[in-house]
């Protein structure tokens, strides 16, 4: 009998005691504030511009909104939907709606009226918590069809002063009569019944994500899910006591809910907000809150090296720096590196394995593939075990490319409400990734890109990240994303979308051959178009499916 190279973790040998340390994390998030009140009730929680929130007022004000929810009536296991961007409100929203028994369904604010709808009609949510412009503009319409029968409303000007024209160029709105304001019912007081706090096995989220394909399902992370990554990531970074940890990622994503959310208040730190991202507000709170820690996509870094302003002093204070959410191209880390000074750790996880599920240590550096040139995204954690699969659900040999399949204490029970998605998704419990892969024979995993990404040209695979790590080192790209067209002659042909960095100038010929020179014929882009900006999720995914459609190829 042959034993699985997978099972014998060979990852381990390169993890510290502490990455190993069994862990005993707190029940929920809720119990993880109680905790920091007991130990540090003054302590600054929540640093938004000019305001500070510390963890006794956050404690109370999250009280009051849970005793309003429960006095409108929200039962426990009811959804509470929260759709807001980077600010102390949706840490109110969410704790307050965890107190009182509820499941959160964080929503991306850049959702669009239909893209809502789904959401609400399919989670059945109960109770809905946003901001005054959203819900006069198209919420209170959108909700009316809807199981919603709460609604709370908030303006991220409260609590600051300094209503920085960059991100919040917006005005108050008069209360909604048939919404109640949520700093209001905040600070009115009360408390959720102690019968409601979350238990480890309760749904604490229904965080929706499309997945491989298909109309966005729910994946139901646990409160344990939770606890066990935020515990990990409070731990495992090599931060200093009571860490700052600065909101890169959105809060709504799963990456910025566990990684920057729960690993703060796991570790009793605190949390810096900066409503939206905007290079130079960024780079100003670099300078003014002096950050240990944060965690955001590629572009998010890319933009921010681009800044005219940036420069190390902005990142001398960083212990970790993080990427998650989209590939990390070689040539980035080290531009980044060369500039502003620190390392970029690449990590790599999904919704559904709740943030990560493998991570570059802070004690080491990722290896690059020396035959493809890809950046590993680091090891799996000491209580996960990551697998490479074939088309046919067999294991293959280290060293090559399958299906990567993850099993471990992050990993989602399954879909909300979909049986069926949930056993093609998680046989035995085991989350099939739909991304493809290999890991190396110390354990390093490298992601080679999505299934239904992959590019057919006359019958030879072409992985797009392979083309546009390559196009990464030119250096005139800014973004690049790489898509299969079609083509008469080799069924699809490959296709490349760029930007360029500031006052760069490069023509789609020139960088076509720049390709040609450094990949095999098969691989290079046979057309090439120049975007002033490459589409993007509001986590800074760069959409290739917007760029397919504007092809024909969905």
């Amino acid at each position: 009998m042959t034993t699985s190279p997978y099972a014998a973790r060979p990852w381990l040998a390169l993890l510290d005691e502490t990455q190993r340390a069994p862990l005993d994390p707190a029940d929920s998030l809720v119990h993880a504030l109680r905790d920091a009140v007991a130990a540090a009730p003054d302590r600054t929680f929540l640093a938004y511009f000019d305001a500070r929130l510390g963890y006794r007022e956050v404690d109370e004000l999250t009280d009051g909104v849970a005793a309003h929810l429960v006095a409108r009536g929200l039962r426990r296991g009811d959804r509470v939907a929260v759709l807001l961007q980077n600010s102390p409100h949706f840490v109110l929203a969410v704790l307050g709606a965890w107190k009182a028994g509820a499941t959160v369904v964080p929503v991306n604010p850049m959702y669009k009226s239909g893209e809502v709808a789904h959401v609400l009609r399919d989670g059945e949510v109960a109770a809905l918590i946003c901001s005054d412009r959203a819900w006069e503009t198209y919420l209170r319409e959108t909700a009316a069809g809807s199981p919603v029968r709460i609604a709370l409303t908030a303006c991220e000007r409260d609590f600051q002063t300094r209503d920085d024209p960059r991100v919040l160029a917006f005005e108050r709105l008069p209360q909604a009569p048939d919404a109640d304001d949520l700093v209001t019912v905040a600070r009115q007081g009360g408390r959720g019944p102690e019968d409601r706090l979350p238990r480890p096995d309760d749904i604490a989220l229904i965080s929706y994500t499309s997945g491989t394909s298909g109309t966005p399902k729910g994946a139901t992370n646990t409160h344990a899910n939770i606890m066990y990554n935020a515990e990990r990531q409070a731990t495992g970074l090599g931060l200093p006591e009571a860490p700052v940890y600065y909101a890169l990622a959105p809060l709504f994503h799963i990456t910025g809910m566990v990684c920057q959310f729960g690993a703060c208040l796991s570790s009793a730190g605190t949390l810096v907000l900066t409503y939206r991202f905007e290079p130079g507000v960024v780079l100003e709170a670099f300078a003014e809150h002096r950050p240990h820690y944060t965690v955001g996509p590629s572009t998010a870094y890319m933009a921010l090296a681009a800044h005219p302003d940036a420069g190390r002093e902005h990142f001398a204070s960083f212990v970790n720096l993080s990427s998650g959410g989209a590939p990390v191209p070689p040539a980035l880390v080290e531009k980044f590196r060369e500039r502003l000074g620190p390392y970029i750790r690449v990590g790599y996880g999904l919704t559904e394995c709740t943030a990560p599920c493998a991570s570059v240590p802070p004690h080491l550096e990722a290896p690059v593939d020396p035959v493809s040139g890809t950046l590993s995204v680091g090891l799996p954690g000491a209580d996960t075990v990551v697998r490479i699969l074939d088309e046919q659900g067999a294991e293959v040999p280290l060293g090559e490319h399958g299906e990567i399949v993850v099993r471990g204490p992050q990993v989602v029970p399954g879909y909300w409400r979909r049986p069926d998605a949930t056993a093609e998704t998680f046989p035995d419990g085991e989350l099939r990734t739909g991304d493809i892969g290999f890991m190396d024979e110390q354990g390093w995993l490298y992601v080679v890109d999505r299934k239904k990404d992959m590019i057919n040209a006359s019958g030879f695979k072409v992985w797009p990240r392979e083309v546009e790590d390559v196009l990464y080192t030119h250096p005139a790209v800014r973004e690049a994303a790489v898509v299969g067209v079609p083509d008469g002659y080799r069924g699809e042909t490959v296709k490349a979308y760029i930007s360029l960095r500031p006052g760069a100038e490069a023509d789609p010929d020139e960088l076509a051959v720049y390709c040609k020179e450094r990949l095999a014929a098969y691989k290079y882009p046979r057309q090439v178009e120049i975007l002033p900006d490459l589409p993007k999720t509001a986590s800074g995914k760069i959409l290739r499916r917007e760029l397919r459609s504007r092809t024909g190829r969905e």
